[in-house]
């Protein structure tokens, strides 16, 4: 446990290090306005939390630097909210201020607001169907336990979908099925599908199906796969900037994960919902063992749509950050939830 006077150390070193990059020593550290105590004194809290492992010395000085375990106290215990400027407020209203009707615009301009307003690498998933709606669907026998679901979307995307039809099933049963699936689900969003197959799918088949948990359980497995993802990315080079990234082996690295896809979606997709922040060796990509990458999610109604993320050092802004980020989740869900 940290006593009052080490805390607030490790605080100073903290916000001086983000500000500067560089390290922080007991004679500077004393100081500053909020520290009454020597730098004697300041030495030797210092050595208790260089012990403990909150902060490290480099070879360059006879300063300190934080550790990730030091950043991880901080973003815990130690951050408080912070009040973005009118400037940087103005700026994200602008962005949404426009009528831009397109998904696709919309996230593209809000990943390159994230990273302008941070100098960070901005990284925002979304499903990549979001806008299209459901034309028309066909359900065909293929043998007496198998069919298959012909899906057509509004853009001229045609889907087959494969599943086992359940014995108590019959052909009659499977076309009155299409007409209320062509009925109740015909200019529906792909990304809405669910929440209608839950609500009124659901209640019209309870009336019309004797084996109704049969017979939705199966309609499930056809209708409601996991929809495809993209990737929208702002500030790639921002990390370049940065003087930890100095690296070029380091930068080659990063800049490698970020060219495959699936394995920063999947790293998105599977952060959690609201606010994540992941710092160093907390980040499953060895690539990314030097950075921090913070995360905040967005949706339609309760449904989680994609999430929107910041990828820096870890010597990051992290109030400031973490406030920009929910205010753009927050608006992105606003947006969408205006639409649909």
């Amino acid at each position: 446990m940290l006593t009052e006077r080490q805390i607030q150390v490790l605080q100073v070193i903290i916000d001086e290090f983000i500000q500067t990059a560089q390290p922080i020593g007991s004679r500077a550290i004393a100081k500053k306005e909020d520290i009454s105590f020597s730098p004697a004194t300041i030495r030797n809290e210092m050595a208790d939390l260089e012990e403990s492992g909150f902060i490290e010395k480099t070879h360059t000085s006879s300063g300190r630097v934080p550790s990730e375990k030091g950043y991880r106290f901080y973003v815990d215990h130690l951050m408080s909210p912070f009040r973005l400027s009118n400037q940087d407020m103005s700026i994200i209203q602008k962005t949404f201020e426009r009528e831009m009707i397109e998904f696709e615009k919309v996230v593209q301009k809000s990943a390159r607001v994230l990273s302008d307003l941070t100098n960070y690498t901005s990284i925002i998933l979304g499903p990549e169907v979001f806008e299209t709606t459901l034309k028309q669907i066909q359900i065909i026998s293929l043998s007496e336990h198998t069919a298959v679901a012909i899906l057509v979307t509004s853009t001229g995307h045609v889907e087959h979908r494969y599943f086992n039809v359940p014995t108590i099933m019959h052909t009659s049963d499977l076309e009155k099925l299409v007409n209320i699936l062509n009925d109740r689900l015909i200019g529906v969003p792909i990304i809405r599908l669910q929440q209608k197959m839950y609500g009124e799918v659901a209640q019209i088949l309870q009336r019309y199906s004797s084996e109704f948990e049969t017979t939705y359980s199966y309609l499930k497995e056809a209708l409601l796969e996991k929809q495809p993802v993209k990737l929208y990315m702002g500030g790639k080079t921002n990390i370049m900037l940065q003087p930890e990234f100095h690296d070029i082996q380091k930068i080659q690295s990063l800049y490698s994960v970020m060219e495959k896809e699936d394995e920063m979606a999947n790293l998105l997709r599977t952060s959690g919902k609201g606010i994540k922040v992941s710092i160093g060796q907390e980040n499953e990509l060895d690539a990314m063992q030097d950075c921090t990458l913070i995360t905040a999610t967005y949706s339609l109604s309760d449904e989680q749509l994609g999430t929107i993320a910041l990828l820096g050092p870890t010597r990051m802004e992290y109030s400031r950050v973490v406030s920009i980020l929910n205010v753009l989740s927050n608006r992105l869900t606003k947006k969408f939830n205006s639409w649909y």
